[in-house]
């Protein structure tokens, strides 16, 4: 259902510039700096992320994922992006809104993640607190989602510290590293940029 959907299916997602980082969705010519920060910061993103495909690194793999961001894109159902250090333009991370809901609920959820190199230098919380005008804006949503491990102490203090109030404890909420994992939930709504 596309009640209340305001981006057209056969829309560009934009760039987004917030703070020190600019959001853009993953491109083809992305692929070569996406597997290299991705390939350096494996064992950093390991204990928070499901378990990788053998080949998810290969172009092969990245084009697949690009296609079915296209796809859901389309569908309003996730919207992927890349976040960029404005400085240099150098590729830091990732964040996708995905798991749309529309009607009666107007709700999605992000996640992301960072490259090793430039984790707790501000550049996700800068990154998030650009996503989420966004989500209440053109996108027309009612409330973001995001769930964390509770071990995750930087993935907490970012949710806290943009403005996500949490909401609850989910018990094997996600399948992380191999193991369905318990994760606290955390919120925010339109009203609260108010």
């Amino acid at each position: 259902m596309a009640f209340f959907r305001t981006v057209g299916s056969n829309d560009n997602l934009p760039s987004i510039v917030g703070d020190r980082v600019m959001l853009r969705p993953p491109q083809s010519g992305d692929h070569a700096e996406w597997a290299a920060l991705r390939e350096l910061s494996r064992s950093f993103l390991t204990p928070w992320e499901p378990i990788w495909p053998e080949d998810d690194l290969t172009r092969g793999a990245f084009r697949r994922r690009l296609k079915r961001y296209a796809e859901e894109q389309r569908n309003d159902l996730a919207y992927p992006f890349l976040v960029f250090r404005r400085q240099d333009n150098a590729l830091v991370g990732g964040l996708t809104l995905a798991n749309i809901r529309r009607g009666v609920a107007q709700a999605g959820s992000i996640g992301y993640w960072i490259g090793a190199p430039f984790a707790r230098h501000g550049y996700m919380s800068a990154a998030v607190r650009a996503l989420v005008p966004y989500c209440f804006g053109p996108l027309r949503l009612h409330r973001v989602e995001a769930a964390c491990l509770p071990d995750n102490g930087p993935s907490i203090g970012l949710l806290e510290k943009v403005g996500f109030k949490r909401e609850g404890y989910a018990r094997g909420y996600l399948c992380i590293n191999g193991a369905w994992e318990d994760h606290l939930l955390y919120a925010q709504l339109a009203d609260d940029q108010h």
